[in-house]
């Protein structure tokens, strides 16, 4: 018999619990009576179908129904046999999963309006930041060497540059390997608020001097620390893209992980192209 513990990680978000119940009732369901029933978002209501992929399938209509292994976990559910801890319970390392992804901050991202201003506030203060610091933005990266290539309003413009830039791949990217299309300003939102710890380094690389000054830490060097910091903000960022996409495109997070790998990857091959990693 399968494992049910892999049942209970499925049953522990209240929307999947529903879409099985509602599939498992009803029998089938059209994707818009589903989105309608759960009160969700486009991307997300994707997003939790593709977690239930192996339970769920699709019929001439594009109607959705439980398959085999679907009706046994309806029945999990229906005989009460999840254990209640998954109902109020939540490990430690999940609270911290939610917030290293900013879960709840991209769960809001299903009315994209509402957060767009806070999305363009990131992404100007980010740039704005790197001006200000006389770093060269480079999407993932920042160079420390060939700011003087750019004017303040040049960085400025750049900043915004990559983001729309991955915004942008990340949509052709979506299309071209999953067929996902629409949900762009949803998309866009989540990128941009993905770009928070990047956004957010250009402060930190100018307020890391003056703190070592002020503690006297002078046998320690601040650009080693500064590129310590900057790597661990690269992989936070990392992560946070690949959020974006799981709620801006409703696929599951070891596909979106593809797709931000590949875009460092890509980030990466750039600037060796242009001479900027030496």
């Amino acid at each position: 018999m399968e494992d049910l513990s892999r049942y209970y990680t499925l049953l522990r978000d209240p929307a999947r619990r529903k879409i099985i119940e509602l599939l498992g009732t009803q029998e089938k369901i059209g994707f818009k009576e589903l989105r309608e029933a759960l009160g969700l978002g486009v991307g997300t209501v994707y997003y939790h179908l593709d977690m239930l992929s192996d339970f769920i399938a699709q019929d001439k209509q594009r109607k959705y129904r439980l398959n085999d292994r679907g009706q046994m976990l309806y029945r999990v559910l229906k005989d009460g046999n999840v254990p209640p801890t998954l109902e109020v319970g939540k490990t430690f390392s999940n609270r911290v999963a939610k917030w290293l992804f900013l879960s709840p901050v991209f769960a809001k991202t299903n009315k994209p309006l509402g957060l767009l201003p806070v999305s363009i506030i990131v992404l100007f203060l980010g740039a704005v930041g790197a001006a200000y610091a006389e770093l060269e933005p480079a999407l993932f990266f920042y160079n420390f060497q060939y700011y003087h290539a750019y004017s303040f309003a040049g960085t400025v413009a750049l900043f915004f540059f990559n983001w729309i830039g991955l915004f942008l791949f990340a949509e052709l990217l979506t299309y071209m390997l999953y067929k996902r299309v629409g949900n762009d300003l949803q998309l866009f939102v989540c990128v941009g608020l993905a770009a928070i710890p990047l956004a957010i380094y250009p402060y930190i690389h100018l307020a890391v001097p003056a703190f070592f000054e002020s503690l006297n830490l002078f046998f320690l060097d601040p650009n080693i620390i500064r590129q310590g910091l900057l790597i661990i903000l690269q992989i936070w960022s990392l992560l946070l893209v690949s959020a974006a996409l799981c709620f801006g495109k409703g696929i599951r997070l070891d596909k979106a992980i593809v797709i931000s790998l590949t875009a460092i990857y890509l980030n990466m091959a750039i600037l060796f192209m242009l001479g900027r990693f030496t």
